[in-house]
């Protein structure tokens, strides 16, 4: 099984992230990755496959890599051998959207073929690459809007997922999404933390949401914001029209 963690606050998320995964080790994986910002400059992303102990040593445990946002993931192949290439996480092919996934995306390679048809390029065997270039399409295509992209890629992809993403646009910002694969936020002194199980952020705080069914939440600023959206009807558009159409958001919710 995989892990997801992440963090978006007033510390440095490198350490934070790296004591959330190994907080996760118990659920098996083969490789770990972590990517984090420091304020606007670009991701830093950094893999090693194999124990944890390699990326945290690669990372110095997290002081070479500053910034206060960051997702990290440890990976259980299903897509691909376990390698560095195939670990997550995984970015867009100009930098634009950087992410990690559990779960398996059932029509990957459906949705790999018309991406490539669009001019993306691929260097893993994954799911999760696809995911994530799915969500940068639709980012460019539509309105430039984190929470719009991510709803048209959760209508386009089948199977069960929880995503965690940053947007180079959207600096101090991580975006989570789940749709049958456990995830849960978690709120504390201005800092908000995301994980797939609770260990991995149990020393940082017990005020803990679970992210419901097909629902998009927003992380920034010690706020965690969620929005629900009619998926359903989403779907029931695109099958008519074969051309995708936004839809207000049915409800939103904060806590901080």
């Amino acid at each position: 099984m995989c892990g997801i963690v992440g963090y978006i606050g007033s510390k440095q998320a490198a350490p934070i992230l790296l004591d959330g995964l190994s907080k996760l080790e118990y659920r098996g994986y083969d490789s770990a990755g972590i990517a984090v910002r420091d304020g606007a400059d670009k991701f830093k992303v950094v893999k090693a496959k194999g124990r944890l102990k390699g990326l945290i040593e690669k990372t110095d445990e997290g002081r070479a890599v500053p910034g206060t946002c960051g997702i990290g993931h440890t990976r259980w192949a299903t897509h691909g051998e376990p390698s560095e290439l195939n670990a997550h996480p995984h970015i867009s092919d100009d930098g634009n959207v950087v992410g990690v996934h559990n779960g398996i995306i059932e029509n990957y390679q459906e949705l790999k073929v018309k991406l490539l048809k669009k001019g993306y390029e691929f260097y893993s065997s994954t799911d999760t690459e696809v995911a994530v270039k799915l969500v940068d399409y639709y980012y460019k295509k539509y309105e430039h809007t984190p929470v719009d992209a991510i709803n048209h890629a959760m209508v386009r992809i089948r199977g069960s997922y929880a995503l965690a993403l940053m947007f180079a646009e959207y600096p101090e910002e991580v975006y989570v999404a789940r749709k049958d694969s456990p995830m849960i936020i978690g709120v504390s002194e201005g800092n908000c933390y995301v994980a797939s199980d609770v260990p991995a952020i149990l020393n940082y705080t017990r005020n803990v949401y679970y992210i419901g069914n097909l629902e998009i939440g927003r992380l920034a600023a010690g706020k965690a914001t969620f929005y629900i959206w009619m998926a359903m009807r989403l779907r029931r558009n695109w099958l008519r029209s074969n051309g995708m159409q936004r839809l207000p958001r049915r409800a939103a919710m904060s806590i901080s």
